[in-house]
């Protein structure tokens, strides 16, 4: 079993930026082809927002955040990354990183249901 905690989250004022951190453990680190990070807002349902896979190091992104959100990882640390710049307000949510064992499907990177060992999430709230 993989665990996950993430850590960076905060308050920014729009504009500015936050680095998220997921630092990953246990004995099955080894056995996530993907790590990705989710976000949710009061109200709304969980959304995908990046991922990146642990050995060739390809990413994806959502629309939302393409061009302002740069996701990495940290192999020797088993860490991954989510550098938030130019925030909006509409980025606030609590955001959670999480295991893909298997590239399931076409669209396998955006579907939380492909992803497992969620961490406890990290709140960021953009002030306007």
């Amino acid at each position: 079993q993989v665990q996950l905690v993430e850590s960076g989250g905060g308050l920014v004022q729009a504009g500015g930026s936050l680095r998220l951190s997921c630092a990953a453990s246990g004995r099955s680190t080894s056995s996530c082809y993907a790590m990705g990070w989710f976000r949710q807002a009061p109200g709304k349902e969980r959304e995908f927002v990046a991922t990146i896979n642990w050995n060739g190091g390809s990413t994806y992104y959502a629309d939302s955040v393409k061009g302002r959100f740069t996701i990495s990882r940290d192999n020797a640390k088993s860490t991954v990354y989510l550098q938030m710049n130019s925030l909006k307000p509409e980025d606030t949510a609590v955001y959670y990183c999480a295991c893909a064992r298997f590239p399931y499907g076409s669209n396998w990177y955006k579907l939380a249901s492909n992803f497992g060992s969620w961490g406890q999430g990290t709140q960021v709230t953009v002030s306007s």
